[in-house]
């Protein structure tokens, strides 16, 4: 049975003009504002002073997904323009990191822009590296609804997907950001210590950190640890229905090495810090994979958190944080396992019960999206002073605007 609480998502609509939105990075990332809500406070700050807000001999968890470029961008002989916007792996692997590795002849999900004038052949596109010439070839095999099932052959085959990518694909802005990307994308559209290919839109919250900004915090003996969200297309997607019990939230693959794990043990009693919704999401279902080993009692090896698990009265048992990762890490140990891995669909939202982290650095929201849900969830009615706040004060809004702190109110 679950207790899903009963949301209106027109509580969460908040008046965002367009010029609001931030178009374009700062020219210094940790130049970004921040505001800063604890104790029901707030103040205002710069992002490269955060670490002044942050408290000592705390842990600091990161995602360090990486962006790719997903966007392809195709001519036909008749002057039509197709893009196809790559959005996971099907075959020879669904693995994402394997896709990545393999040569010639993969298929992938995807979206298919002005798909109205691709009734059927293959689209080919012509392009150079170190003078050599390269052809990329797609086509469509199956359509469905929401996606399309393309197959790209590339000649010679000596590249990677992942280098087709990177030397013929475009980075795929959000589409609050209706404009070309630019050459200053491909790296400010990326955290500096992005490293795992995957992602279709940045964890944004980490865009503001600068190795200055990491250094002051190692000097406050905080502490670092990462994880992995690859970040889909459906983290746009809003919510349409009235009440969320009839949203469906978008799954996203995740991946969290046993030295995380470790150490979120070790770090009991001491403040958590998460950078970004994707890695509060993240760090949260592995609580709930551990909870679910210890009610279900099967020994599973992937991760596989549903949208309302966490509500879920089968699930709402009193288990510590401590007993969930160590069953975690029992079953890692059993099965010689230094990354669990799997896929979490958990949508937090107000009246959600954080487990692990008191702490949150993310940016400004869209309008009665899952992630301001999560904000609310965090800190409760106060998003709307923050938000009232930022607008009255010259903030910038969403991918590339200004960063928040948030404390959980105790």
């Amino acid at each position: 049975m679950y207790h899903i609480p009963n949301i209106n998502i027109k509580d969460y609509h908040y008046l965002l003009p367009k010029d609001r939105i931030a178009q374009f990075p700062l020219e210094k990332r940790d130049e970004s504002k921040l505001v800063i809500y604890n104790d029901f406070k707030i103040s205002e700050s710069k992002f490269k002073d955060i670490p002044e807000f942050l408290p000592e001999n705390s842990l600091l968890i990161y995602n360090e997904t990486k962006v790719i470029r997903a966007r392809l961008l195709f001519q036909k002989e008749t002057g039509a323009g197709i893009e196809i916007f790559c959005l996971e792996p099907v075959m020879p692997t669904r693995e994402i990191q394997l896709a990545f590795r393999q040569h010639s002849g993969v298929v992938w999900k995807c979206l298919v822009g002005n798909s109205k004038k691709w009734k059927a052949g293959k689209l080919i596109k012509n392009f150079n590296i170190d003078e050599k010439n390269y052809i990329l070839i797609a086509e469509r095999t199956e359509q469905h609804k929401d996606y399309s099932l393309i197959e790209f052959q590339w000649e010679p085959v000596d590249l990677t997907f992942s280098e087709i990518l990177i030397h013929s694909g475009v980075i795929p802005l959000p589409p609050y950001m209706p404009r070309k990307a630019v050459e200053s994308d491909k790296f400010r559209y990326q955290t500096i210590y992005a490293r795992s290919e995957g992602s279709v839109a940045a964890p944004t919250a980490g865009l503001h950190f600068t190795n200055n900004v990491i250094r002051k915090l190692k000097e406050k003996n905080i502490s670092f640890e990462e994880l992995t969200l690859h970040i889909g297309a459906g983290t746009f997607k809003p919510v349409s229905s009235s009440s969320v019990e009839k949203h469906e939230m978008h799954t996203e693959k995740i991946y969290i090495n046993k030295s995380t794990i470790k150490r979120v043990l070790e770090n009991t009693g001491n403040d958590v810090i998460v950078v970004g919704t994707t890695t509060m999401r993240t760090i949260e279902s592995i609580y709930w994979f551990g909870v679910k080993l210890l009610v279900d009692k099967e020994p599973l090896e992937y991760i596989d958190i549903r949208q309302w698990d966490p509500y879920d009265q089968k699930y709402k048992k009193d288990i510590s944080v401590q007993e969930s990762l160590n069953a975690i890490l029992e079953i890692m140990q059993k099965k010689n396992m230094e990354v669990v891995s799997g896929q979490t669909q958990l949508m937090i939202v107000p009246g959600y019960e954080f487990k692990i982290p008191n702490i949150l650095i993310t940016n400004f929201h869209i309008p009665q999206s899952t992630l301001l849900l999560l904000v609310s969830a965090f800190i409760g009615d106060g998003w709307k002073d923050v938000y009232q706040y930022a607008l009255g004060h010259d903030f910038r809004f969403l991918s590339y605007g200004d960063s928040c702190l948030f404390f959980k109110n105790q």
